[in-house]
């Protein structure tokens, strides 16, 4: 039976999504805000957001996970370099040991959500699997919905497509029973998923050639971190796994920094490693040489050499052109090829969608996001109490999802301790029309990104109207500055308002 707005189930702390992000959020509310009590919505019927959604061959993580893992339990196996039932398992494993899987509601979708100053809360229209409306309120929204579409990936239209008598798939909808044994194989793409699919297709497919429009930066790393694993049969897990992240992060830092001061080196050093890799069996400078500086989109991990092993082996190939029209038995080229295929894999991208497709509006105004400001890459101007964790683009998930649910934790108790209920960002007027505006995500050029950007947020120049995506300047700016900054203003309906600092 439907409740009503009236008879809301209400929660202090919403978190919605029950993936990575939404796990980790609840163990440290469950740590740091003892005295608040929180649900989770999410909207399938199990628990791992992406890690239980994609079922693809060799679906895996793209960075380690030393600082893929929560920065509160380590990582125990062996490989650093992890597949997706491993992560599943990771994640449903932190979800019973610290007791959240009975605060989830499954099959629970967040249609809207509508904020009241008056009473301080938001009211969630949820549906749920069986088509019913309920409604939740909560005075603090957390949204740990992920950042793309779960119904719909990327599907760019391809002349002749109907004409294809073989079998078509997206690797988002992976078919269970689909047999690819001793078949040839088209995978278009050439990104993470791409990467991934081909060396693990190849080992029974016929032949797998990954069809790209245009080439990616690719690393290789080993699976396993034999340091660490040294490491940890020497010292408690708990220390290794701080130092190894430590290592890890920098080193990442390290890396990034320099894609952006001396692009034209790193770029030289990640091809002769290609070279080193894959002999002259492959021209590098056509598949393997974007026009693009390293890092500008992200780079894709090849763990192990499995990638270019597969092209060593003639299992597998690179085919670096257009797509001129499907036919029937596979692709034709922009310059006139024939690529046979009795399998196409159109592993062309997600398809991004803000806070999981909910509309938003305050006290009764809808929310266009494209009209505000981002306040530190996780809360919005002039939209009270909610906070979306969004990770890196450069760097692993996890490490910003921790630190926004640990500054969530500190906004909380600052709250608490003061007795606010409100807590919303508002950035001076003057300082609205002045300061230049860029896109939420700044200097990177991937389609799936530049597609989704003009409907998000805004991001400034000036602290805190920035998104840094930067692990070094976001823990100083999460765990290091004051909650109270003039710029995030709390207020109650039974208190004055926390006087306004000046904007610097």
């Amino acid at each position: 039976m439907n409740n009503t707005p009236e008879t809301a189930i209400h929660t202090d702390v919403m978190i919605v999504g029950a993936g990575l992000s939404g796990i980790g959020s609840a163990v440290h509310l469950q740590k740091n805000c003892p005295n608040r009590n929180y649900m989770i919505i999410e909207r399938r019927d199990a628990i791992g957001g992406t890690w239980d959604l994609f079922k693809y061959p060799g679906i895996r993580s793209d960075s380690d996970m030393h600082t893929l893992g929560y920065n509160f339990k380590p990582w125990r196996a062996q490989k650093a370099i992890a597949d997706g039932p491993a992560i599943w398992n990771y994640v449903n494993e932190t979800a019973d040991e610290y007791g959240i899987r009975e605060q989830i509601r499954f099959g629970h979708k967040l249609i809207a959500s509508s904020w009241s100053t008056e009473s301080a809360s938001w009211l969630l229209t949820v549906e749920t699997g069986n088509g019913e409306t309920q409604y939740f309120s909560c005075n603090f929204l957390l949204m740990c919905a992920g950042y793309y579409n779960y119904d719909a990936g990327h599907q760019p239209e391809f002349q002749g497509r109907d004409d294809f008598q073989g079998t078509w798939v997206h690797p988002q909808f992976w078919p269970e029973d689909l047999d690819y044994t001793g078949k040839k194989v088209v995978v278009i793409g050439s990104g993470a998923t791409a990467m991934t699919l081909v060396p693990n297709m190849s080992q029974r497919a016929e032949k797998v050639t990954m069809v790209q429009r245009s080439p990616t930066y690719v690393v290789s790393r080993p699976s396993v971190d034999r340091i660490a694993n040294f490491l940890r049969a020497i010292m408690p897990f708990s220390w290794t796994y701080g130092l190894v992240r430590l290592r890890n992060t920098l080193w990442q830092q390290i890396i990034y920094n320099q894609t952006r001061t001396n692009p034209d080196r790193v770029a030289q050093t990640l091809l002769k490693d290609v070279e080193k890799a894959v002999g002259d069996i492959v021209d590098v400078k056509k598949h393997f040489t974007p026009t693009y500086n390293p890092w500008d989109q992200r780079l894709c991990l090849v763990p192990d050499d499995d990638l270019f092993t597969a092209l060593r082996t003639g299992k597998a190939e690179v085919v670096t052109d257009t797509i001129s029209h499907i036919d029937a038995t596979g692709l034709v080229t922009g310059s006139g090829e024939h690529v046979d295929a009795d399998i196409i894999v159109s592993a062309t991208g997600i398809e991004l969608l803000n806070l999981g497709g909910a509309d938003f509006s305050v006290d009764g105004k809808p929310v266009n996001f494209a009209d505000e400001w981002t306040y530190k890459g996780v809360m919005c101007s002039n939209i009270p109490n909610m906070v979306q964790t969004f990770g890196y683009i450069n760097a692993s998930w996890t490490l910003r999802a921790d630190l926004t649910a640990e500054w969530v934790c500190r906004v909380l108790n600052h709250m608490e301790e003061f007795g606010f209920e409100q807590a919303t960002p508002r950035i001076p007027e003057l300082l609205a029309k002045t300061m230049e505006k860029r896109y939420w995500i700044h200097d990177f050029s991937a389609g799936y990104m530049q597609r989704m950007m003009p409907k998000l947020p805004r991001q400034g120049t000036q602290m805190p109207w920035v998104n840094p995506q930067n692990y070094r300047k976001d823990k100083k700016m999460f765990r290091g500055s004051a909650i109270s900054d003039g710029a995030l203003i709390f207020t109650s309906r039974h208190a004055e308002a926390e006087p306004r600092k000046a904007a610097s």
